[in-house]
C-alpha cells in the first residue's frame, strides 16, 4: 500500500510540474471517481436548491470564493480538484474544465456558453501518445475577464485583467490587460478605450450607473 501511495504522490508532482506522466496510470482512477462521483452529484441537483449546490462546490473546487455560479451541465476532468476561481464567477451552460493542473480564475469573470480551459495535452511522439503520456500546463484568467460562446484557452495561457475574448477565439497565446481580442489564433484587435466607457454598443450610450 505505500508503495502505491509513493507512486501516486510522484504522479501527481509530474501531473503539476509540467512533465510527461501516464494519464491511464490506475493508482490515479480511485480518487479522481471521487472528484467525477461529486461532479455528478453537482450536474444532477435541482437548479432551485442554491445551497446546496454552492456547498457542493466548495468540497469539488481546490477554492472557490463567494457568489460563484456555474449552470449545469458543467464539465471537468478532476471535478475541479485543481481549480482555484476567485469571487463574483459566472459561467453559463456547458463550461468544460481540462483541469489536470491548477487553473487560476481571478474575480468578476464571466464565461459565456461552451467555454473550454484546456490543461491538458499530449506530445507529438505517436508512441508515447498511444501509450496515453500527458502533461500540462496551467491556466490563469485575470480579474474582470469576459470569455464569449465557444472560447478555447489552450495549455499554458495567461489572460490579463479586463480583458475580452470574442466568441469562438482560440486562445493559444497569452493575451494582455486592458484588450479586446478574438480569432483563431486569438489575437489582440484593439485596446479598451473611453469610447467603451460611454457607448455599450456602436453609438447606443451608457445609460446606467456602476454600482
Amino acid at each position: 500500500m505505500e508503495e502505491i501511495k509513493m507512486k501516486l504522490e510522484e504522479i501527481k508532482l509530474r501531473m503539476n510540474a509540467k512533465k510527461l506522466y501516464f494519464c491511464d496510470d490506475p493508482s490515479l482512477a480511485k480518487e479522481q471517481m471521487e472528484q467525477l462521483d461529486r461532479l455528478f452529484d453537482y450536474n444532477n441537483i435541482r437548479p432551485s436548491e442554491q445551497n446546496k449546490k454552492q456547498e457542493l462546490l466548495k468540497k469539488m473546487f481546490g477554492s472557490i470564493g463567494e457568489n460563484c455560479y456555474i449552470e449545469t451541465p458543467f464539465h471537468a476532468n478532476w471535478g475541479g480538484k485543481f481549480v482555484h476561481f476567485g469571487k463574483s464567477v459566472y459561467a453559463n451552460f456547458g463550461l468544460t474544465l481540462v483541469d489536470d493542473c491548477p487553473i487560476h480564475v481571478g474575480d468578476n469573470v464571466l464565461f459565456a456558453p461552451n467555454v473550454t480551459l484546456c490543461t491538458g495535452t499530449h506530445p507529438i511522439h505517436p508512441m508515447l501518445r498511444s501509450q496515453q503520456a500527458q502533461y500540462n500546463l496551467p491556466i490563469t484568467i485575470g480579474n474582470n475577464v469576459w470569455l464569449g460562446a465557444g472560447v478555447i484557452v489552450l495549455p499554458g495561457v495567461t489572460i490579463g485583467d479586463n480583458s475580452v475574448i470574442g466568441a469562438g477565439s482560440i486562445v493559444t497565446k497569452d493575451i494582455p490587460s486592458n484588450v479586446v481580442a478574438v480569432g483563431n489564433p486569438c489575437k489582440v484587435l484593439r485596446p479598451i478605450d473611453e469610447n467603451d466607457f460611454e457607448y455599450y454598443y456602436k453609438d447606443m450610450k451608457i445609460d446606467i450607473a456602476c454600482k
